[in-house]
């Protein structure tokens, strides 16, 4: 783990119990001496560093060493269009969304997208503190929703399409806002309004999973 993430800002002295406490001293095997960094959800540009003073067998104390800015994120930025599927496939590659460097995931209600799925923004920030944690990234994904294709178009014009056809990209650079369908795929009268727009596959025989495109695809122009 690269920091431990804070409801509050610390004090000089902190006081760590439950479950970072096990954490950190059962898991990690810290000792008196050890530095551990923290950041507060709020203010998350901020990284502590705190010193191990005491440990006792529920709870140990630390001390302020000192505090700087220090953002970790993507030095590129990349939007995901992404067409809704089941919140739970979502959130099993969030974590790897949020480790690739992805700034930002618009989800659409597109023509094949079951109706029922409602998403959950609180509980895929949970996720993703959980991930900022192990990774070392400052930055929230930042999460919206559209309710179709269009919508989202209109607003982004200069989006790429990832669906099956005939070409493949040669350069990724200049791809910062990518459309992802559902399963299933886009819709008759979907791929018709995308036509004219840069549509994409990658060089692969196989069919993918919504969510598995996702990941090829951020991997592609992130790393």
């Amino acid at each position: 783990m690269i920091f431990i993430l804070l409801d509050e800002k610390p004090q000089d002295n902190l006081l760590i119990k439950g479950e970072i406490f096990k954490y950190l001293i059962k898991v990690r095997r810290h000792d008196i001496g050890d530095r551990v960094h923290f950041r507060v959800k709020r203010e998350m540009d901020i990284l502590y560093l705190y010193e191990i003073e005491s440990i006792d067998n529920r709870s140990l104390t630390l001390s302020y060493i000192s505090s700087s800015q220090n953002i970790v994120e993507s030095e590129k930025n990349l939007h995901i269009a992404w067409c809704l599927i089941d919140p739970k496939s979502i959130e099993k590659v969030l974590p790897s969304l949020s480790e690739i460097g992805v700034s930002k995931i618009s989800f659409i209600s597109c023509d094949r997208s079951q109706k029922n799925f409602k998403l959950d923004f609180k509980r895929f920030e949970r996720i993703l503190e959980a991930s900022m944690q192990q990774c070392g990234r400052s930055t929230y994904i930042k999460f919206d929703i559209y309710k179709n294709i269009s919508e989202f178009i209109s607003e982004f014009p200069q989006t790429k399409v990832f669906d099956f056809t005939e070409r493949t990209l040669d350069d990724y650079t200049e791809v910062d806002t990518v459309l992802v369908g559902c399963e299933g795929g886009f819709s008759k009268a979907e791929k018709e309004f995308l036509q004219d727009r840069d549509v994409f596959r990658l060089d692969t025989p196989m069919v993918l999973r919504s969510e598995s495109a996702v990941m090829a695809v951020a991997s592609k122009i992130l790393l």
